[in-house]
């Protein structure tokens, strides 16, 4: 398909495939939405501090302090997408990276304590209804699959001091990393301080309060690792 071959292109993988069939009609409607998308992303492009390669921009997305967002080849922005990129290092998106509908990524939140940024490694998709909350830091790696309703959270309230309201005991930030190659099921929410290793998997509404090692599979409420998904490993 001449369409497919087009993508292979634009994302310089020689193994794209699109495994369904479509009709003309559904070839149509898919290409006119991409079409008003690109001219959307024509229009931001001036405002961005960077941008390579094509932009495809989404109905009613918002971005604040566009100047420190930066944005790869072949960036996805859906409908409803939120950001918020002030911060030290603002927000930098790989390419081939896709922002479903609905996300929220935000770097700051009270004015007085500006944010660190968010990193988004190239390949990986977020999908619907993400909130990425990069007060303290997240760098997402290559590749990672996030699915609906993840949440990942890079700092925490205070509240040791029961004289003192939480409000006034200020935040720490130790910033959240997630390594390549890992797949987030729905609903899985990230706390501050937390590195998940390269080639893991959470399950679905998993809390994630500690680090979790490579190659693992975690689970549960707090999230505990289940197996390796190397056997060798599982002795």
């Amino acid at each position: 398909m001449y369409i497919e071959k087009i993508i292979r292109k634009l994302k310089k993988d020689p193994n794209y495939k699109w495994e369904s069939n479509y009709s003309i009609r559904d070839l149509t409607i898919i290409l006119s939405h991409r079409a008003m998308q690109v001219l959307r992303g024509i229009f931001l492009r001036p405002f961005l501090k960077q941008s390579d390669g094509i932009l495809f921009i989404g109905q009613r997305v918002k971005i604040s302090h566009a100047y420190q967002l930066s944005t790869g080849k072949n960036t996805i922005i859906e409908d409803n997408v939120y950001i918020n990129a002030l911060s030290e290092q603002g927000i930098i998106i790989g390419n081939n990276v896709s922002l479903a509908r609905d996300c929220i990524l935000i770097c700051t939140g009270v004015i007085a304590q500006k944010g660190t940024g968010i990193t988004i490694g190239e390949g990986t998709g977020i999908n619907a209804r993400a909130y990425l909350s990069g007060q303290g830091g997240i760098e997402i790696g290559r590749n990672v699959i996030f699915g609906p309703e993840v949440k990942i959270f890079s700092e925490n309230h205070n509240y040791a001091d029961p004289e003192q309201t939480i409000k006034a005991q200020g935040v720490t930030r130790k910033g959240v990393k997630i390594g390549d190659n890992c797949w987030l099921g729905a609903g899985v929410t990230v706390l501050d301080g937390v590195t998940i290793g390269e080639g893991c998997v959470i399950a679905a509404g998993s809390v994630v309060t500690r680090s979790i090692p490579e190659n693992s599979i975690a689970a549960g409420v707090p999230a505990k690792i289940i197996k390796n998904r190397i056997p060798s490993a599982n002795g």
